[in-house]
């Protein structure tokens, strides 16, 4: 069985059935044919952030794109210090 995806449109249309329309997440949830568990995760992730929520397949917030720029930088810099560090024992053990 294949995971379904629903696009960003539907996942807004069906926050706003519950919360401008005032149906019940869980007649929302059977009319829609999703799990009630999910309908309320996707509230949920609405209310946290309206403008941001649900950015689609592939494309990530911009506090996640700055997490993951600074991962790499972390990786990088880590690297440089480890050569750094082999270079000196190197030195140091040749001026012995």
């Amino acid at each position: 069985m294949q995971r379904r995806k629903f696009s960003r449109e539907y996942k807004l249309e069906a926050v706003k059935l519950v919360k401008e329309r005032g149906v019940a997440v869980a007649q929302a949830a059977r009319d829609l044919d999703v799990h009630e568990n999910v309908l309320r995760k996707w509230i949920r992730e609405h209310g946290s952030d309206p403008v941001q929520s649900f950015p689609g397949h592939g494309q990530m917030k911009p506090e996640q794109l700055e997490i993951e720029r600074l991962r790499r930088e972390v990786a990088k810099l880590k690297a440089e210090r480890d050569i750094l560090k082999k270079a000196a024992a190197y030195f140091a053990r040749d001026a012995i």
